[in-house]
C-alpha cells in the first residue's frame, strides 16, 4: 500500500514542549558576586519603606510594639502556630442530598430562617406565577435555605432534591415523582450546556400539570441563555446568629448574656461572616451556655473558621491551580495594589506548574480572569486608596481579605500543610526579594516572616539564612526585615539568632551586617538588649564601615516612633558615651546622625518638650550628649552642621526658634562651647548666600 502524499498526512500529535530549566534564584541573586554599585540602602529610607509597605498590623507591631502574634491583641483565642492541638469548629459545606427531603428538616429550618420580607415576597410572587424560579447568588449566602422556605411557604410538600449534575436539557425528565416541590441546588452549567429559557418552558408545562414548583439555585458565574434569574439577597450574619441562638437557648435573658460575651461582640463586629459560620457560632455559644465549652475555646472560633476556609480552598481539587496561586499572592500582598498581586500570582502559578508537570513549559492565560470573581473567591474586597511610591502618592485599586487573620493563616497553612508547594514558594519569594520595587521586596519579607513564625527551622534554613549571608545587600536587608517582622509576630528565638550573628567572633560579615540592621528594627521592643549587642560589636573595633553601620542602627533606635523606646535608648546612650573609645565614638556618631536625619527635627522638639516638663531626665541626657558631641573634635563639625540646618529652619518657623532658644543655653556651658556657638551664629550665611538670617542675631543675643 502506497504512502499518502505528504500534504494529506495527518499532523503528528502535538507533544508538550520541554521548558528551559529555570534559573535558580539562589544562583541568580543571593550567591552571585556583589555588583560594583551594590551598596547598603540608606537606613532611614529602608525603614520608611518597611513602615509604608508592610500591612497595617505589621506596621503597628514595628512602630509601637503592638504585636499581632500570640502575645498581642490581633489574634484572639487559641491560634497556635506550632504543634499544640487547636480547637476547630468544622464549617464544611452541606452535601447535596438526592431524593425526598425529610419534613423535619423543613420544620427546623422554618424556625431559624430570616430574610428581607419584601425580597421574599417578590420571590414568592415569581415562583407562584412561573412555577419555576432560578435563584442566583454567591456560595454560602443561604440560597438553599431560601429555596426550601419558598417551597414550604407555598405548601409544596413533599420536596424532592434533584442531582446538581442534571443536564439542563434533562430537567423535564426529573419531574413526575409525585412531589409537589423540587429543589435543584448549584446546577452545573458550562458554555456547552447552559441553562436556557426553552429548557425552563418545557419544565413549566410539566409543573403546571402536577401542580408543583421548582427552585433552581445557581452561582454568579453560571452559563445562562435567555434566563432571567432572581438575585438572592442574603440576611445579615448577626440576624442569622440571633435566630439560631434563640432556637437553641430559648431564653431571651440568657441570649443577651451570651451575645454580650467578648467573643460574641467580636464576631458581630465583623459583619463579613458567611451565614454557615453564624449558624455554627450560635451552636458554639449554646454549647458554652451548657458548660461544654470554655470562653477561651469560644474565642478561638474565628481563627478556626479562617483555618477551615483556607483548608477548604486548598483541599478542593476543583479549585484551579491559578486561583490557588492568586490566593497565596493575595495573602502576601494583602492591602496592596490588586494588579501587583495578580501579576505576581501568575509567576507563582508558573512555579507551581513546574512542580506538578516538570519539564513542561507553564501555561499562563493572558485573559479570562474576573476581578470580581477572584475577590469573591478569596472573601476579599477591593477599594481605592493612595499608595506611597518613590514618585509620590498615587491612587491605586487595592485588595484585602475581609477577615484580618486570613493572610497569616493562609500562608501558615500552605507552608505547613502542603510541603509539596514549598519549592515553588521558595523560588517565588527569592524572585520577590530581588525585585526592583520596594513594595515587592517588603512583601517578600512579610511573607517570609509569617513562614518563620509558623516553622522557624525550615524558614531559616530554606530562606532567611541564605538571604542574610548573601553577597548582595538587597537580600541582607530583606533578611533583616524578615527577622524584625517575625519577632513582631512573636516568633521564638529571634533575639538569640541576632546575638549570635552580631557576635564579634562571627566570621561572616554579611550575617553581622544583617543582625546590626535588624537590631535597629527589633530594638523597639528590647532596646537595652539591642544596644548591649551593638555596643559589644563596637568594642570589637571592626573597620570604619562596620562602625558606621552600628552607629546608623543606634541612630534609628534613637529616632524610633515610640516615645518610650526613645527615652530608654537615650538613657542607655548617656551611659555608653562614657564607655571605651570605640563605643564612645559610635555613640556620638549615632547621636549626630539622629540629629541630621530627622526632617521633623525630632531631637530638637524632644528637648523642648522635655525642658517644658520641668527638666526631665531626657532633657539632661540630650543636653549632655550635645555637649559631648560639640566637645569631641571628631564630631564638632557634624554637630555644628546639624545646628546650622535648624537655625535656617528657625528663620521661617517660630516654633523652631523657640526650641533653639531653650537648647543653645543648655549646651553652651563652657567657654569653648559658647565660642563655637557664637562663631556659628555670627558667620552663618543665608541658605543661598548673603548676610546671616535675622534669627541668627536673635539667637546670638539670647546666647
Amino acid at each position: 500500500m502506497s504512502e499518502p502524499h505528504a500534504k494529506d498526512r495527518p499532523d503528528p500529535p502535538e507533544e508538550p514542549q520541554p521548558e528551559e530549566p529555570p534559573v535558580d534564584e539562589q544562583e541568580a541573586g543571593e550567591d552571585q558576586p556583589a555588583e560594583e554599585d551594590d551598596r547598603p540602602q540608606d537606613p532611614w529610607v529602608a525603614r520608611r519603606e518597611l513602615y509604608l509597605h508592610a500591612p497595617t498590623a505589621f506596621g503597628g507591631g514595628l512602630t509601637a510594639g503592638d504585636q499581632i502574634g500570640m502575645t498581642g491583641g490581633r489574634l484572639h483565642g487559641d491560634l497556635i502556630m506550632g504543634s499544640k492541638v487547636e480547637n476547630h469548629f468544622r464549617l464544611g459545606s452541606s452535601t447535596h442530598t438526592s431524593g425526598e427531603l425529610p419534613p423535619s428538616e423543613l420544620a427546623e429550618l422554618a424556625e431559624v430562617f430570616v430574610a428581607d420580607t419584601e425580597h421574599v415576597d417578590a420571590a414568592l410572587a415569581r415562583l407562584r406565577d412561573d412555577r419555576v424560579l432560578v435563584l442566583s447568588g454567591a456560595p454560602y449566602t443561604g440560597r438553599r435555605s431560601a429555596a426550601l422556605m419558598l417551597l414550604h411557604t407555598l405548601g409544596a410538600a413533599p420536596v424532592r432534591a434533584l442531582d446538581p449534575k442534571t443536564r439542563p436539557t434533562a430537567l423535564k425528565d426529573e419531574l413526575g415523582a409525585g412531589a409537589r416541590g423540587y429543589l435543584l441546588c448549584d446546577l452545573t452549567t458550562d458554555r456547552d450546556h447552559p441553562l436556557r429559557d426553552i429548557d425552563l418552558l418545557g419544565v413549566r408545562e410539566e409543573l403546571v400539570k402536577e401542580d408543583a414548583y421548582l427552585v433552581v439555585t445557581i452561582g454568579l458565574a453560571a452559563s445562562l441563555s435567555g434566563v432571567r434569574p432572581m438575585p438572592w439577597q442574603p440576611p445579615a450574619p448577626d440576624a442569622v446568629l440571633r435566630a439560631h441562638l434563640a432556637r437553641r437557648v430559648g431564653d431571651a435573658q440568657r441570649e443577651r448574656m451570651l451575645l454580650a460575651l467578648e467573643p460574641a461582640q467580636d464576631f458581630v463586629a465583623h459583619g463579613h461572616h458567611q451565614l454557615r459560620e453564624a449558624a455554627r457560632f450560635a451552636e458554639a455559644l449554646a454549647a458554652y451556655a451548657r458548660g461544654e465549652l470554655t470562653e477561651q475555646t469560644l474565642g478561638s472560633f474565628q481563627a478556626a473558621a479562617v483555618t477551615d476556609q483556607v483548608q477548604e480552598w486548598f483541599g478542593d481539587e476543583e479549585t484551579p491551580l491559578r486561583d490557588k496561586a492568586f490566593l497565596i499572592a493575595l495573602a502576601a500582598f494583602d492591602e496592596a495594589p490588586y494588579a501587583l498581586a495578580a501579576e505576581l500570582s501568575d509567576e507563582l502559578h508558573a512555579a507551581l506548574q513546574r512542580t506538578e508537570h516538570p519539564g513542561v513549559r507553564p501555561l499562563i492565560p493572558v485573559f479570562g480572569t474576573s476581578i470580581t470573581k477572584r475577590l469573591r473567591l478569596a472573601r476579599a474586597r477591593g477599594y481605592e486608596e493612595m499608595e506611597h511610591t518613590e514618585w509620590g502618592p498615587v491612587s491605586q485599586y487595592k485588595a484585602r481579605f475581609e477577615e484580618p487573620l486570613a493572610a497569616i493563616v493562609l500562608l501558615r497553612e500552605v507552608w505547613t500543610s502542603y510541603p509539596s508547594a514549598r519549592p515553588a514558594l521558595i523560588h517565588w519569594l527569592r524572585r520577590l526579594a530581588d525585585d526592583g520595587r520596594p513594595l515587592v521586596r517588603t512583601r517578600a519579607a512579610v511573607t517570609a516572616a509569617v513562614l518563620t513564625y509558623a516553622d522557624l527551622p525550615s524558614a531559616m534554613a530554606l530562606l532567611v539564612h541564605g538571604w542574610a549571608g548573601a553577597r548582595r545587600y538587597r537580600f541582607c536587608l530583606v533578611a533583616a526585615n524578615t527577622l524584625a517582622l517575625a519577632h513582631s509576630l512573636g516568633a521564638p528565638n529571634v533575639p538569640s539568632i541576632l546575638r549570635a550573628w552580631c557576635d564579634r567572633e562571627q566570621p561572616d560579615e554579611r550575617l553581622r551586617w544583617t543582625a546590626i540592621r535588624a537590631y535597629a528594627l527589633v530594638g523597639a521592643e528590647m532596646p537595652e538588649e539591642a544596644l548591649e549587642a551593638l555596643a559589644d560589636a563596637a568594642r570589637a573595633e571592626g573597620d570604619d564601615e562596620e562602625a558606621e553601620q552600628i552607629a546608623e542602627s543606634i541612630a534609628l533606635l534613637l529616632t524610633a516612633p515610640a516615645a518610650d523606646t526613645r527615652s530608654r535608648v537615650l538613657s542607655e546612650l548617656a551611659e555608653l558615651v562614657h564607655d571605651k573609645p570605640p563605643v564612645r565614638r559610635v555613640t556620638l556618631r549615632a547621636f549626630v546622625l539622629a540629629c541630621e536625619h530627622t526632617d521633623d527635627l525630632l531631637l530638637l522638639r524632644w528637648h523642648a518638650e522635655a525642658a517644658a516638663s520641668g527638666g526631665t531626665a531626657d532633657d539632661r541626657h540630650l543636653s549632655a550628649l550635645w555637649r559631648a558631641a560639640l566637645g569631641d573634635l571628631s564630631y564638632t563639625g557634624d554637630a555644628l552642621q546639624a545646628l546650622r540646618r535648624w537655625v535656617h529652619q528657625a528663620d521661617t518657623d517660630p516654633t523652631v526658634e523657640s526650641a533653639l532658644l531653650g537648647l543653645l543655653p543648655a549646651i553652651a556651658v563652657t567657654a569653648d562651647d559658647r565660642k563655637r556657638l557664637s562663631h556659628l551664629l555670627r558667620t552663618l550665611p543665608a541658605p543661598h548666600g548673603g548676610q546671616p538670617p535675622q534669627v541668627a542675631g536673635r539667637l546670638l543675643a539670647a546666647l
